[in-house]
């Protein structure tokens, strides 16, 4: 797959075990341009090397929380490409007591706050990312099976991939007349350090292994290579889709204990 004369956005690293970095790995190598971004000056240390390696034409910090710091990011696009390709998502966060708690308990401020970063920041990028695929574009997430089914120890983050989902296929609907492909993929269980924070996970890729179809979990080199797939022509024809890479454990219809 060539991407080459491509430009893209990827937000989501953290570190080399990021399932954002391996899409960025993938779409780098099929010749895209990208702009990549990092969270804070905490995280800096660990991304930037990363994105030197990949050659990133554009690096900057983008806290989505942070009033600006998204627009600010589309605004370096627009001044130094003027156009954009496709965005690839993968952000989300939670406090951890709603993490860790039932949702039964959650706050609202706690719910509003985990919406706003891993679902609404991906509208956000929708927005911003429109009046700059001129020529048509991808946007694509990372969701997870939990948003599908319950899965024990997920808590809030299920309705809120939930919604993630359900906003795949709204803005799929509202930006296909201007060919804009918008499409979610559902990652199975990796080690990464965004899911270390949910606890029991070691015991979630064991049951991966045990009753998935394919017998093992994935690894993230998978997710990426889906992530390239969605960004090129060969998508042409795919939007508002979610698109498993979980070695077929969704069709097992299992509910994690």
């Amino acid at each position: 797959m060539n991407l080459t004369g491509k430009t893209g956005l990827v937000v989501g690293v953290a570190n080399q075990s990021s399932l954002a970095w391996a899409a960025a790995k993938r779409l780098r190598n099929a010749g895209a341009d990208l702009a990549m971004t990092y969270l804070n000056d905490k995280a800096r240390p660990f991304v930037e090397p990363l994105a030197r390696d990949l050659g990133a034409e554009i690096f900057e910090p983008c806290n989505v929380n942070e009033e600006g710091s998204l627009e600010a990011v589309f605004e370096k696009i627009a001044r130094q490409w003027d156009r954009l390709d496709f965005c690839f998502h993968s952000i989300a966060w939670a406090r951890k007591e709603d993490l860790h708690g039932r949702l039964t308990d959650c706050s609202a401020e706690g719910f509003a706050e985990s919406m706003l970063v891993s679902c609404h920041s991906f509208i956000r990028m929708a927005h911003l990312a429109e009046p700059l695929m001129r020529d048509g574009g991808s946007l694509t997430t990372l969701s997870f099976f939990g948003a599908e089914r319950v899965v024990d120890h997920y808590n809030v983050m299920g309705p809120v991939k939930a919604a993630l989902e359900s906003s795949v296929r709204y803005l799929a609907h509202e930006l296909g007349p201007k060919s804009i492909r918008v499409n979610a993929l559902s990652a199975g269980a990796v080690a990464t350090r965004a899911a270390s924070g949910i606890e029991h996970f070691d015991e979630l890729l064991d049951e991966t292994s045990a009753k998935a179809p394919l017998r093992r979990t994935i690894d993230a080199d998978e997710v990426g290579r889906a992530a390239l797939f969605l960004a090129s022509d060969y998508a042409s024809g795919i939007t508002g889709e979610t698109m498993h890479v979980d070695a077929g454990y969704h069709i097992e219809g299992m509910v994690f204990h």
